[in-house]
């Protein structure tokens, strides 16, 4: 069997659905065996994650985004051509006309762009808009959690009966960074007290202003403590989220190797997100053991469990308060890190992979 995977948003700056794809192509093509794993564009190796920048050179990803383009917008038949051996083609947002012959699949990473299309910017929506009429047409989809296939199902009048909830992974690397590389990272970015840690881009789904308001509501004698980090691209926020950021310690964005042992270095790790169709970082968090604060909203509780401390994230008052219970008891932090290791051991990218390629084969 061949399978073919558009690999597009390998080439340009994207977050979550570039961390999916870049780790579930490099350990379905360790597990394939017999059957093989392509890419649209041609890419036999993978290069170094850079959330901001293509995993490949300049050349091949200035050609493959001309062909896609080519592909999405002419005539031209470049993925039937491209394709044409391809048994399976798993398509992403940014393909318009996938291939006539193979079996098309595809993920389902998340519904906002229609439940909360308010926080989106426009190209976010078109994108999203065209993916639907190409999910209608897939013989089959994974979603990547039970939330996000429910939503796909009442939301974009999908069958429930050709998706598959096939779980996210985590990589190996958050789930023991070496004490060197957290100390490295804590004199890197300047963290010298205990902090409260945000991961992710800044836009207005994962409700920043209202985790630095509940951080600035917190009593004197717990604030002065502690900082709050912020890590992650300024994407589409508003100028007064931007703002913001300024009372606060923000790092920016942080290079892939960096993200891991930040993430351990953490006291408490803080996501009010207001929907999540996976959520990586509080995956991520729990792998590090550190303690999690997160929403009681969208995909959260079932990947959290009872590993998480549940917020309503529309609540400053209920976001102060778990900050505080967790940040002034060590015995709580001790038993959420224990908890959250052992949920995190569950999401696995080798899980993952191997559940892709019997959905694939099946």
């Amino acid at each position: 069997m061949h399978i073919v995977i558009d690999a597009t948003p390998l080439l340009v700056r994207s977050a979550g659905v570039k961390n999916y794809l870049y780790h579930w192509i490099t350990h379905l093509r360790r597990q394939a065996g017999r059957d093989t794993i392509g890419t649209f564009p041609h890419l036999p190796a993978l290069g170094p994650l850079d959330h901001n920048a293509s995993v490949a050179g300049p050349l091949r990803t200035a050609a493959s985004l001309a062909g896609l383009a080519v592909a999405n917008y002419t005539p031209a038949p470049i993925l039937d051509w491209m394709a044409r051996d391809a048994d399976i083609f798993h398509a992403t947002v940014l393909v318009r006309r996938p291939p006539k012959r193979a079996r098309l699949t595809a993920t389902i990473h998340d519904v906002t762009a229609w439940t909360m299309p308010e926080l989106h910017p426009a190209a976010n929506r078109r994108a999203e808009s065209s993916f639907v009429a190409l999910a209608h047409a897939a013989d089959r989809l994974i979603a990547v959690s039970q939330c996000t296939k429910d939503d796909a199902v009442r939301v974009l009048g999908l069958s429930p009966d050709k998706i598959t909830v096939i779980h996210s992974g985590i990589a190996d690397a958050f789930f023991d960074p070496p004490a060197g590389a957290i100390e490295a990272v804590r004199a890197r970015y300047g963290l010298s007290r205990p902090f409260v840690l945000f991961v992710g881009t800044i836009e207005p789904r994962k409700n920043i202003d209202m985790l630095i308001a509940a951080f600035q509501a917190l009593p004197g004698s717990v604030r002065h403590e502690h900082d709050l980090v912020v890590a992650g691209p300024t994407g589409w926020a508003s100028p007064e989220t931007r703002a913001r950021l300024q009372s606060v310690h923000y790092v920016g964005y942080i290079p892939e190797p960096d993200l891991a042992p930040l993430t351990a270095a953490a006291t408490v790790f803080a996501y009010p997100s207001l929907y999540e169709g996976f959520g990586f970082p509080v995956a991520q968090a729990m792998a590090a053991g550190v303690p999690v604060i997160t929403s009681n909203v969208s995909s959260l509780p079932e990947i959290g469990g009872d590993a998480v401390i549940l917020v309503d994230p529309r609540s400053e008052m209920e976001v102060r308060d778990a900050l505080r219970r967790v940040l002034e008891s060590p015995e709580m932090r001790k038993d959420l890190a224990l908890r959250g290791r052992a949920r995190a051991d569950s999401f696995r990218w080798p899980v993952c992979a191997a559940r892709s390629l019997e959905f694939f084969r099946r």
